[in-house]
């Protein structure tokens, strides 16, 4: 069968057995399919990447597979893979067929539980955020997915999104300033920004940055004292592309916080 991800042609039945067993060796932090070793697709191609939002210590942490394959070990809350491989095989995103496609994701302390199925479709030429959500209080984890754009950004400045994977924090105000700015006088980079939502993509000059959010709709003269969330220092390199995203603790619900994802 031919494989998804990307790589040699063919997989002997030896490499098979390694890829298996390093499931099962997740301790030893091997089996990771890399970027540049995994098996190479015959057909139109597009770009993956799975973020862990998964609001249950139990079920939070997880292996997830694409097509048999292994995408990622031990991936923590407000974790991405490839992203959390170890060098020379961590990646933003990691090349599939285009298609339907959906990650199986299992407890890492117990390989046998599987947590949840999430489909997704890929185009060519496309990249995808896949979010592993929900889990609060025993809900049903499940994915949303993104299509992301990646435009290489100038040398001189950062590219960036706003996303809200936060259920609690509801309609969010965000504001991307110089640390400890006035957020009376500052403009919001994204408003009313619902869970499950993106801004447009902006651009900032390369610098050190505090992300803040607060309840949309909040006054200027009250936003200081209303911030449900805050991220500093937030530091952005030139010709770099970055997204904030917005989250529940990893058991669900407050204190809210924030984390950053590598685009490229």
């Amino acid at each position: 069968m031919q494989s998804t991800i990307t790589g040699r042609a063919h997989m002997s039945n030896r490499t098979r057995a390694v890829v298996v067993g390093c499931l099962a060796v997740v301790a030893a932090a091997c089996g990771t399919t890399t970027a540049p070793d995994a098996l190479v697709p015959s057909g139109a191609q597009g770009r993956v990447r799975l973020v862990n939002v998964i609001t249950d210590a139990t079920r939070g942490r997880v292996n997830a597979s694409l097509e048999g394959l292994v995408f990622g070990v031990d991936i923590n809350y407000a974790v991405s893979a490839p992203a959390n491989l170890p060098a020379p095989s961590t990646a933003p995103y990691k090349a599939v067929l285009a298609g339907n496609r959906a990650f199986i994701l299992k407890r890492t302390a117990d390989t046998t539980v599987t947590v949840a199925t999430l489909n997704f479709t890929v185009a060519e030429g496309e990249d995808r955020s896949v979010y592993a959500i929900g889990g609060a209080g025993g809900s049903a984890i499940t994915g949303f997915v993104l299509t992301d754009v990646n435009t290489a950004a100038a040398a001189t400045e950062t590219r960036l999104r706003l996303v809200n994977m936060s259920p609690t924090a509801g309609p969010l105000d965000v504001f991307l300033t110089a640390v400890g700015a006035d957020l009376a006088t500052a403009a919001p980079r994204a408003t009313s920004l619902a869970y499950q939502a993106a801004s447009a993509y902006f651009t900032v000059a390369p610098g050190t940055y505090q992300y803040r959010a607060v309840p949309a709709g909040t006054a200027p003269a009250n936003r200081a004292g209303n911030v449900t969330i805050t991220l500093s220092p937030v530091a952005l390199a030139g010709g770099t592309g970055r997204t904030i995203v917005a989250a529940d603790n990893s058991a669900g619900g407050a204190p809210l916080r924030a984390f950053v994802l590598t685009d490229r």
